[in-house]
C-alpha cells in the first residue's frame, strides 16, 4: 500500500502517533519521559508548534499538534531524531528507537479537536494501566483539568474555552467530558482516505491543496521569494490592520506568530483573518 501523502499548511492540526521499533518500549523510565517532554519543549520553541494534548505510553506516544507555520515534517524529524540520540546515549545502545515513519492524521479543528483530545488522554485507561485519566502523570489531562500547573508549551485554553468562559467551571466540565468518553470508541471509523478526519467539505478543501508531483513538506517557500519588507511597511502601506496582516503573510517572510506579536494578536486570530481573506477572493 502506498504511503499517505503529507499535507502541510499554516495552521494545520494533526493527531500524530509514533511507535517503538518492533513495538519495543520507547521509554524505559520516568527519566526517559521527562527527557522526551524536554525535547517537545525545544521543538515547540524552535518550530512554533502548539500542543493541545499529549500522552506518553510505554511503546508509543500521541500528540495533538497545531503547526502555525506548516512545518510538521521538520519538527517531527527533530523530535524523533533528537530523542533517539539521547535515548541511545542514556541506555548505551545503537539503532532505531521508532518504527518507520510517524503517522499523522489531518484534523478539522472545529469538529474533532475535543473528541481527539479526550481520546488521547484516555489511552492509559483503555489499556488498563490506570483507572482514571488523572492517575496517569504522563499526559496533558492533569494540566487541562486543573490538577497540575502543566508545561508552558501546552495550550489548554482552546480546549477549555469550549466548556465556558469561567476557567474553574470549564475545567469541571472538561473533567466530566473525559469521564463520559471512557467507554466510547475512538473516531477512527470516520477517517477518510487514511489521513483526513473531518467533514466531506473539509476533505475536499484539503485535497485541493495536493499537488501529486511535489513533496509538500520539503518545498522551501522562503528560499524562492525575495526578502520581505519590515512589518511596519505593511502596516503603513495598507488600509486597515487586516489588510496589512494579509499582505505581510503573503510576503512569505513572516510566521503567523511573528505577525500576531507585531499587531498584538494571538496567532490563531491572525489565522482566521488570513482564512477569511482567502475565502473572499
Amino acid at each position: 500500500m502506498a504511503r499517505p501523502l503529507r499535507i502541510e499548511f499554516a495552521g494545520a492540526l494533526y493527531h500524530v502517533t509514533s511507535r517503538g521499533d518492533g513495538r519495543e518500549e520507547i521509554y524505559r523510565s520516568d527519566g526517559d519521559r521527562r527527557l522526551f517532554l524536554g525535547v517537545i519543549e525545544a521543538v515547540c520553541e524552535r518550530f512554533d508548534w502548539v500542543i493541545h494534548a499529549y500522552c506518553l505510553m510505554d511503546n508509543h506516544y500521541h500528540l495533538l499538534v497545531e503547526t502555525p507555520n506548516g512545518n510538521l515534517a521538520k519538527g517531527m524529524r527533530h523530535l524523533n531524531g533528537v530523542y533517539t540520540q539521547a535515548f541511545n546515549r542514556e541506555h548505551g545502545r545503537v539503532g532505531h528507537v521508532f518504527q518507520g515513519r510517524y503517522k499523522a492524521i489531518l484534523v478539522q479543528k472545529e469538529t474533532y479537536l475535543l473528541e481527539l483530545a479526550r481520546y488521547i488522554v484516555l489511552n492509559p485507561v483503555r489499556a488498563r494501566m490506570v483507572r482514571r485519566a488523572m492517575d496517569w502523570a504522563w499526559s496533558s489531562y492533569r494540566a487541562t483539568a486543573g490538577h497540575d500547573e502543566g508545561a508552558k508549551w501546552l495550550q489548554t485554553e482552546w480546549i477549555l474555552s469550549a466548556f465556558g468562559g469561567q476557567k474553574g467551571r470549564a475545567m469541571k466540565r472538561y473533567r466530566d467530558f473525559v469521564v463520559e468518553g471512557k467507554n466510547q470508541s475512538g473516531p477512527w471509523e470516520q477517517l477518510k482516505n487514511q489521513v483526513f478526519l473531518g467533514t466531506e467539505q473539509f476533505v475536499t478543501n484539503m485535497q485541493a491543496q495536493l499537488d501529486v508531483g511535489k513533496d509538500l513538506s520539503e518545498i522551501p517557500v522562503r528560499q524562492r521569494r525575495a526578502p520581505p519588507k519590515p512589518l511596519e511597511h505593511y502596516a503603513a502601506s495598507n488600509e486597515g490592520r487586516d489588510s496589512a496582516i494579509v499582505a505581510a503573510y503573503a510576503s512569505g517572510g513572516y510566521s503567523m506568530k511573528e505577525i500576531g506579536d507585531h499587531f498584538g494578536l494571538h496567532y490563531s486570530y491572525v489565522s482566521r483573518i488570513i482564512s477569511r481573506a482567502g475565502k473572499a477572493r
